[in-house]
């Protein structure tokens, strides 16, 4: 398993939410909405210092990481979380 942020989801999470060098973004399932890999969950994100880290990656100098008891939800997948213009929001694809 894999995690890519784009170019553009990192400015997105430095522009809009305000996000520095030194901070860590969670990714979490949560209940709710839809996702091409998981039936009636999404992804979420939030600012929290990690506990048990299961997979991660530095961009900008911010760690993006998932938990190791929610890595279930990737289902072994590779995951790229990007940005898209068009609809002005974060998007999750799984490969």
């Amino acid at each position: 398993m894999n995690m890519t942020v784009t170019p553009a989801a990192l400015a997105w999470f430095q522009e809009e939410c305000g996000f520095q060098p030194g901070d860590y973004v969670r990714f979490f399932a949560r209940y709710g909405g839809s996702s091409t890999i998981q039936d009636s969950y999404s992804m979420g994100f939030t600012r929290e210092m990690p506990d048990s880290i299961g997979l991660s990656t530095v961009a900008g100098g911010i760690t993006f990481y998932i938990v190791e008891d929610e890595l279930w939800y990737l289902d072994g997948k590779e995951m790229t979380v990007d940005y898209r213009k068009d609809r002005d929001e974060i998007v999750y694809s799984y490969a």
